[in-house]
Formats: C-alpha cells, structure tokens, sequence
C-alpha cells in the first residue's frame, strides 16, 4: 500500500456581478475570471466612447443636456463638458475595482447602453 500525496491548490472567493463563488484557485480559473473582467472593462470603456459621440453629436444638433454636472461645465464648451464627464466616470470605475466592488460595473454597463439609446433615439427624432 502507497500513499500518494498530492498539493491541492487553496480555495479563494471569487466575485463575478454579484455572484460569490469559492473556486479552486488554479491557474485557468484565474485566466477565465480575469477574461470576463477584460470584457467589462472593455465594455465600459466601448460605451464611454459612444457616449461620448452620441452627446457631442445631439449638442451639435441643438438638443439640451440632461445632466446637470456637464450642462454646468458646458460654459467651458462642449468637448470639454462631456471629457470631463467621461474622465469622472472611469475614475468611479477604477474607485469601484480598488474598493472591491466589481460587481458594480456591469449593472453601470447596462445604464449606459440605456442612455446610448436614449441618445440615438432624441437624436433620429430631430
């Protein structure tokens, strides 16, 4: 009779959009849950960027903005407005990963493809 003895990787708490898992903490489990964070980022990110044209593009058509924190920067003219705006939100992004709560982002990735529409649709009714 042999004893074989081998290392089992230790357990970790995983959050991934509010879901807590304890997973094995191997190598392809870290890879997978770091591959589905890169596609929120890049989501968010990709979204910033829409936001970004669909604001500038209906402020160039003449609609107001909703938002009061950029229709107040607005006097500084409305690229400046909206970049600030954009700058302010993937600081709150990155405040969301340093204080752990990731989860958040994916719930702020559908608010903003919400607005995107919004955007789209005030801008093909004028």
């Amino acid at each position: 009779m042999s004893l074989v003895w081998t290392a089992k990787p230790a357990e970790e708490e995983v959050s991934l959009a509010g879901e807590a898992l304890c997973v094995q903490a191997t190598a392809s489990d870290r890879k997978a849950l770091w591959s589905r964070w890169a596609t929120c980022l890049e989501v968010f990110l990709y979204l910033q960027v829409l936001d970004l044209l669909t604001t500038l593009i209906g402020l160039k058509l003449g609609i107001s903005e909703a938002s009061p924190f950029v229709r107040a920067l607005l006097q500084f003219g409305p690229g400046v407005a909206v970049a600030a705006s954009k700058v302010m939100a993937i600081g709150l992004a990155v405040l969301c990963l340093v204080m752990k709560r990731s989860r958040l982002i994916p719930w702020v990735n559908c608010w903003y493809g919400l607005l995107i529409i919004w955007n789209l649709c005030i801008i093909l009714m004028v």
